[in-house]
């Protein structure tokens, strides 16, 4: 691409991964768009987590979203998604190893998180609630058209490995918040 912009989108519309033009308001596009924006979350969580083993997870999680946000805006119903673009189940297993290694840390949780503590939980917690916006435009957009049962899945075990990242960043400084009825 020469130029950063294309003027293509200057009426309001853009074209899926298969040549279709769609509103910019299309359901496909709040989803990958959402995609999009927690992975610049997951970059700005990263600048402050100082555990080497899971800034490479969070980069890797990174470049997994970009898979699921090319998956989400190409035309399944169409063509098949490109290889580059499938999430499987070893990716999901990926994640939820590293929920249990992050969990295995914690001290069991028999109450409510208040979001907080510190910056990087604080990070985390703006990335878990992120990525649950983009399940559920997610399930928005199997109202209409097929999404692969294992890129939700992936989804969902993500909003889990963010809440462990931050109830892990808030544990190690102890400054782990819970809710308490009765500051209500």
């Amino acid at each position: 691409m020469a130029k950063i912009y294309t003027k293509s989108g200057d009426k309001g519309k853009t074209s899926l991964v298969g040549g279709t033009r769609v509103k910019k308001t299309h359901i496909r596009l709040e989803a990958y768009g959402t995609i999009d924006e927690l992975n610049s979350f997951i970059g700005w969580l990263n600048c402050e987590v100082k555990d080497e083993d899971t800034n490479r997870f969070l980069v890797y999680l990174q470049h997994k979203l970009f898979t699921v946000g090319s998956y989400l805006a190409t035309e399944t119903e169409q063509i098949s998604p490109k290889a580059a673009s499938i999430i499987t189940d070893k990716d999901i297993e990926r994640v939820e190893q590293e929920i249990d290694k992050a969990d295995a840390l914690l001290p069991k949780l028999n109450r409510f998180i208040i979001p907080g503590g510190n910056e990087p939980a604080s990070r985390a917690h703006i990335c878990r609630t992120i990525c649950r916006r983009a399940e559920r435009n997610m399930y928005r957009v199997t109202e209409e058209f097929p999404v692969s049962g294992a890129v939700l899945k992936f989804i969902n075990r993500l909003s889990d490995y963010f809440f462990v990242i931050a109830r892990y960043e808030s544990y190690r400084t102890g400054k782990e918040i819970y809710w308490e009825q009765d500051n209500i």
